[in-house]
């Protein structure tokens, strides 16, 4: 782990919980591809408003990332990269842009908590991450529906 503010956040979590010594190192993220966004989030996070993050599976491929499992922990940080929290993953399904629903729109946690603002935003994200790949978001694309709850913050 390469950051020093993830490993230290990390390092105070086994402190306290020590049945998870053996795990993996969790993966270090923020969310979002701009400074705004990505701090709005984590602190949605924080205040246990956000429980869910929705990457699309053809750009974890393109970037050759692996899917999340249940289980996995993450430690999010700011756009900065300051550690901010750890969460851990409890469910993780694959599900077409075009099912997405209102329930899960508001475990997102973000804007209105609609599922308008939801397939606004996600969309305008899935281009962007889309476009180096030179693929484009589709409507039938499958999103990776990832479910978490935080564990640990300071």
């Amino acid at each position: 782990m390469d950051n020093a503010s993830a490993r230290n956040m990390w390092g105070d979590f086994l402190d306290a919980h020590l049945e998870y010594a053996f795990v993996d190192a969790p993966k270090v993220i923020h969310f979002c591809d701009n400074e705004k966004d990505a701090n709005d989030c984590v602190r949605l996070v924080k205040k246990g408003i956000k429980k869910a993050t929705s990457p699309s599976l053809l750009g974890l491929q393109c970037r050759q990332e692996p899917l999340p499992k249940i289980g996995d922990f993450m430690i999010i940080t700011d756009w900065e990269g300051s550690a901010q929290c750890i969460v851990r993953t409890t469910s993780a399904r694959l599900r077409p842009y075009f099912s997405i629903d209102a329930a899960y729109a508001r475990l997102e946690g973000e804007g209105d908590l609609s599922l308008e603002y939801w397939k606004r935003v996600h969309w305008d994200y899935y281009e962007r991450e889309l476009r180096p790949f030179g693929r484009v978001p589709r409507e039938s694309m499958i999103i990776v529906c990832q479910e978490f709850e935080k564990v640990f913050e300071r």
